[in-house]
């Protein structure tokens, strides 16, 4: 019974056109934004390492390396790929990271 009193207490918030609800005052929990920074950190390693492909394959690496020949490679638009992936996780773990600020007249 105690649960429904609280629950009933704290609005609930529709986001999305009511495809994901929240609780007003819900904070982010922590493994979560860990979870923003680690997935981050992946990706723009991924890019990074994998900008030329498989190179280090045993089987493959030499094809790749001819296709890389034979190809245009352009390592500029590679890092400004990997970078603007890095400002997007940026951006959506400080935004996740921010205390609510909507407030009641707000609404």
């Amino acid at each position: 019974m105690s649960t429904n009193k609280t629950t009933a207490a704290q609005p609930v918030h529709d986001i999305a056109g009511g495809w994901i609800t929240e609780k007003q005052g819900t904070e982010v929990p922590v493994f979560l934004r860990v979870s923003y920074v680690v997935i981050a950190s992946c990706c723009v390693a991924y890019l990074i390492l994998y900008m030329y492909g498989e190179t280090g394959n045993e089987e493959r690496g030499a094809l790749v390396k001819q296709f890389n020949l034979a190809t245009f490679t352009s390592e500029p638009l590679m890092y400004g790929i990997a970078a603007l992936v890095a400002l997007f996780f940026i951006g959506v773990s400080v935004f996740a990271a921010q205390k609510d600020t909507t407030t009641k007249d707000n609404e």
